[in-house]
């Protein structure tokens, strides 16, 4: 992701928590942890222009009207405070995606949004020699002979790291690290599988995080706001005491099969990875740097959901 793009997307996670903390005020009481995330969004959002402000306003006002309609909790009319904030990044690295955290404490109710800008990323994991993915992922730490394909790899990548060579310098990226690297990665998916049947679903657990949320996505260009509901333990879209969700978030269940993971056809540097119940992945691995590094990225798209993942789209006011 490029600063830019950060920096927009901090922006649009501050003004998505203002806008909830100024309308949940008109109905009970709210406050925002003014955390040091709290304070970079909003440095994020102060250097960025008013036009793109006056669509991002048009967005955040757009999810939290929709969410208010799938979380009744929320506006409940009770006298306890409702708490706000915006989570530390080092939470998404310990299982929790969430962003924004809305917190009734006193009846130890939760709910998280993830906030996207302009696109659907999962996860950016990485590959590198000494990353053990799979012990990180779904708890199966790597073989041996996943060490041993990937070594000369990464030793390749050092020596032209310490050259200073850039990515795009290199003869034969595609045959010499991106191809190699990711048959490694599929043949210790594959390995790991047999050795332990819960892989599936440790692992969707590690691309989602273990909390139940809603992805709040905004398409500037569509003039739409999509939410996506990620309700696998039945922790959303709970009734108030006196009021119903406006629509009823179904359980989705967690995959148990590995249907197939092979190449995207004619790519490559992409993985598509085919679980049972309609879960579908794919890791494209990237360099995210000019200058050759010894570790590579993944951006990781869900290409297929179960029925019982639903998505709105919620247009705009003009």
């Amino acid at each position: 992701m490029s600063n830019q793009s950060n920096v927009i997307g901090r922006a649009y996670e501050y003004i998505c928590l203002s806008i909830l903390n100024k309308e949940i005020n008109k109905i009970r009481y709210s406050e925002i942890e003014e955390n040091s995330n709290f304070s970079i969004a909003k440095e994020c959002w102060d250097c960025i222009d008013f036009k793109l402000q006056q669509t991002l306003i048009k967005s955040a006002k757009t999810a939290v009207f929709a969410i208010f309609d799938l979380e009744p909790m929320i506006l409940d009319d009770e006298k306890d405070k409702l708490f706000l904030k915006l989570q530390k990044d080092s939470e998404g690295e310990i299982g929790d995606v969430r962003d924004i955290i809305i917190d009734r404490r006193n009846i130890e109710w939760q709910i998280g949004l993830s906030i996207k800008h302009n696109h659907f990323a999962v996860k950016h994991s990485r590959l590198g020699k000494n990353l053990d993915f799979g012990k990180k992922w779904f708890g199966i730490s790597c073989s041996e002979q996943y060490w041993k394909d990937i070594e000369p790899i990464f030793s390749y990548l050092n020596a032209e790291k310490l050259l200073k060579t850039k990515w795009s310098d290199l003869p034969n990226k595609e045959n010499d690290v991106y191809i190699p690297i990711l048959k490694a990665f599929m043949d210790e998916i594959n390995r790991s599988y047999k050795s332990n049947q819960e892989l599936p679903k440790k692992l969707v657990e590690y691309l989602l995080g273990e909390y139940d949320f809603y992805k709040v996505i905004s398409l500037d260009n569509r003039k739409v706001t999509q939410i996506q509901t990620y309700n696998l333990r039945g922790t959303l879209n709970k009734s108030s005491k006196n009021v119903e969700p406006k629509t009823i978030i179904p359980i989705a269940s967690l995959p148990t099969r590995i249907v197939n993971i092979d190449f995207k056809p004619q790519s490559n540097n992409t993985v598509e990875l085919y679980l049972d119940g309609g879960w579908q992945f794919s890791f494209r691995i990237h360099n995210a740097s000019t200058i050759v590094e010894n570790s590579l990225k993944f951006d990781i798209q869900i290409i297929g959901m179960p029925t019982t993942i639903i998505s709105i789209e919620c247009l705009w006011n003009n």
